[in-house]
């Protein structure tokens, strides 16, 4: 019943993903894993696209390790006539694995496509850095952007963050961490997040094997990153947060057949519930990481496109 739900495109590829019986990533030890997932990221994504900046750039860590991180902008620096709004984007991949190269092509359309600049950050990995060392990072490097951002031309004034999956989580708790420190946010992208403590959701179930993020492969990722006693800390599992009021304006986008959206669905509705002004997008008929499946899926640049679409609005916004 649950393969039926998917779109002709999306089964044939999941049926192309099977038949190279590449080893699951909870059969491998991390390096392992990144190595594999390194290789294969952005086979399904657009071409990396052509753009007038992409800078390497180093973020200090609030321990002082510097964070390899990239800039991506539209304009090149000399051609800037006024600052652009930023995108902190973190990157998915369990906690364990993905990094900048992963990422690369998914960055580039996200600032072609919005006309902002994006940094993206290589925060520290599970199991050699666990929990809160990914929150802390990346909170750091928001920090950051806020202080040093008018450097490198970009308006402080019109921050965004956002990430997928792993990294959807990490946005998510930004932004309840720029409220609380009265930091101002345009808005918050979460990209097919994780929010929960554990996985008693219908779609954990329903989508557990064979919708490319298996149910096995999320408690590996979660075993390596953290202990049991941490699994009710919001900085992990966002729905646990006391209260969402304020946070930043949300841009949800979610898969319809992914083990998190049921999670993804009822952090949205607590949003909401809490006043925050939520743009909804789910995928009908997509599995995970679908957003960088541009080749083989039109969804994939319509959905980065709505993206875009979004981030400028929120942007433009006086409120």
């Amino acid at each position: 019943m649950s393969l039926s739900l998917l779109t002709p495109a999306m089964a044939g590829l999941l049926e192309r993903i099977q038949r190279a019986k590449a080893p699951p990533f909870h059969t491998l030890t991390p390096r392992q894993a990144r190595l594999a997932y390194a290789a294969a990221a952005e086979v399904l994504d657009l071409p990396r696209a052509p753009l007038p900046r992409v800078q390497d750039l180093a973020i200090a860590a609030a321990d002082g390790t510097p964070l390899p991180a990239r800039l991506y902008a539209p304009v090149a620096s000399d051609a800037m006539a006024q600052p652009l709004p930023a995108l902190l984007y973190l990157h998915g991949g369990g906690f364990v694995i993905g990094g900048l190269n992963t990422h690369d092509s998914l960055c580039r359309q996200l600032a072609l496509r919005s006309g902002g600049a994006v940094l993206a950050l290589d925060y520290r990995l599970a199991p050699e850095h666990r929990f809160p060392t990914a929150v802390d990072d990346a909170w750091a490097a928001l920090q950051w952007l806020v202080r040093e951002g008018a450097t490198l031309g970009i308006d402080t004034m019109r921050l965004a963050v956002g990430g997928d999956s792993a990294g959807g989580t990490l946005a998510a708790v930004c932004a309840i961490g720029a409220r609380d420190h009265g930091l101002s946010l345009k808005a918050q992208l979460l990209i097919t997040p994780g929010t929960a403590a554990h996985g008693n959701w219908p779609s954990r179930h329903l989508f557990a094997n064979g919708f490319l993020l298996d149910a096995v492969s999320i408690e590996w990722f979660f075993d390596h990153y953290l202990g049991a006693a941490s699994r009710h800390d919001w900085r992990f599992a966002p729905l646990e947060a006391p209260d969402l009021d304020g946070v930043a304006p949300a841009i949800v986008v979610l898969a319809e057949c992914d083990p998190l959206v049921d999670e993804g669905l009822a952090y949205a509705d607590r949003l909401r519930a809490a006043g925050v002004p939520v743009t909804l997008e789910l995928a009908r008929g997509l599995t995970h990481d679908f957003i960088k499946m541009g080749r083989a899926l039109k969804e994939a640049g319509a959905t980065q496109q709505a993206i875009g679409n979004a981030l400028r609005e929120h942007w433009s916004s006086t409120a």
